[in-house]
This record gives structure tokens, C-alpha cells and sequence, in this order.
């Protein structure tokens, strides 16, 4: 099960496509949108880390700091990120474990199929690791300005 507004997150570490690593809960930030998307390069995971690097400035200007998260490797992130010119930072968990963490490796279906995969969610955590918003089973279109407003509601 998915976590859920109010639940505190255990910390972890991951790591971004220039092999940078990130610690969550940060202090760097107010806040930390952590989205989870199942894919690198597939046309809705696309579209979603082009809205979120589009309104990357207005984010920051609230100080809260965006994140993409997928089992992709950060090779695989670093293509993404020059091909597509996006200027959010996706953070790589091949071994799902910050994923299954936070409930969104579940069960899918296509086309009649039944398989395992990330189910599209995003997480708005403070700097103690509180979650303060949550979304899953998210639908792309207008989801990245839908988390900036709900941000300028908590600061």
C-alpha cells in the first residue's frame, strides 16, 4: 500500500544521472517533490518531466526541489535528460527499493497481461520526511501545475 499523507518516510539514499547522491529526508530544501514514473523516453513519462522542468524555476523560487524517480539506470536517465533538455534531476532505483518503499511497485495490466510495474505517484515530503501531499494513479496532463499550487497552499 502506497504511503500516505502524514506518514514519515525512512530515510534513503539514490543516486542521479551524474552519479551524484541524494539523501532524503533533505534539509536542503522547504520541500521535495519526489514523482515516481514507470519509464525513460515513453511519451507520458516524457510529458511529465517536461512539465516538471518547465516550472523547475517557480518550484525553486518556493524553495522546494523536484525529483524523478524510476528503476531506469542513470545511463539510461542521462540519455533522457539530454534528449528530451530536461532540467530535472531523475533519480535512479533499479532495484526498486525506494520504490516498493513507498508503495507504488504494484501490480499492472495491458492489453490482458498482468505484470509489475511503478504506478505513476508523487510525493510532497518536508525537510523532517513528513509526507504533507500525495497523488497516485496520476494522470500527466496539468499534474506538475497541480503539485506547484499545492505547494504555494503550504508555505
Amino acid at each position: 500500500m502506497a504511503l500516505q499523507v502524514n506518514d514519515t518516510i525512512s530515510p534513503f539514499t539514490l543516486s542521479d544521472a551524474s552519479g551524484k547522491t541524494w539523501t532524503f529526508p533533505t534539509d536542503a530544501s522547504r520541500f521535495s517533490v519526489l514523482y515516481f514514473y514507470p519509464k525513460d523516453n515513453s511519451s507520458g513519462c516524457t510529458a511529465e518531466a517536461k512539465d516538471f522542468s518547465a516550472l523547475l524555476s517557480e518550484f525553486s523560487s518556493l524553495n522546494t526541489q523536484v525529483f524523478g524517480i524510476s528503476p531506469d539506470s542513470a545511463a539510461s536517465h542521462r540519455k533522457f535528460t539530454e534528449k528530451q533538455e530536461l532540467t530535472v534531476t531523475l533519480l535512479s532505483d533499479p532495484e526498486k527499493t525506494v520504490i516498493g518503499a513507498f508503495g507504488v511497485w504494484v501490480p499492472k495490466k495491458l492489453y490482458g497481461r498482468e505484470y509489475m510495474g511503478v504506478e505513476r505517484s508523487t510525493f510532497v515530503i518536508d525537510s523532517t520526511g513528513k509526507i504533507l501531499a500525495a497523488w497516485n494513479k496520476v494522470k500527466v496532463k496539468g499534474h506538475a501545475e497541480e503539485v506547484l499550487q499545492t505547494i504555494r497552499t503550504l508555505v
